[in-house]
């Protein structure tokens, strides 16, 4: 399992949870090498831009999107599910909704702003 690190924004994000939803989250974000080697989909994804690749973790209720650096895994956004389902259900593009990601703006933006924050 590699080491789990998040950045100032990232950390922000998820105290706003209650502990129990952090708890949860946290127990079911495990993040290994074979996961990032066989993709399946439904918990993990790639979205690549610019030839820098970006991880996403998703659960019921929340999207994790991370680098993977050496040893360890450097948490970028934490973001609610719905947080994109708007802009998902109005782009209307028959792609899936990593593809989807990789070519909105405003996500990189988001992104961006993640990996140029203090880490935690």
């Amino acid at each position: 399992m590699l080491q789990i690190v998040f950045n100032e924004i990232s950390a922000a994000e998820i105290s706003k949870m209650g502990t129990l939803d952090q708890l949860e989250l946290l127990d079911a974000f495990k993040v290994t090498e074979a996961d990032l080697a066989e993709l399946d989909g439904d918990r993990f994804g790639k979205i690549e831009r610019d030839g820098k690749t970006l991880y996403r973790f998703r659960t019921e209720d929340y999207r994790i999107y991370f680098e993977v650096s050496d040893d360890h895994v450097v948490v970028h956004r934490l973001l609610h599910k719905n947080t994109f389902s708007d802009f998902l259900f109005r782009a209307k593009m028959p792609l899936s909704e990593d593809e989807q990601l990789a070519e909105s703006k405003h996500f990189w933006k988001l992104i961006d702003e993640g990996r140029n924050a203090r880490r935690m």
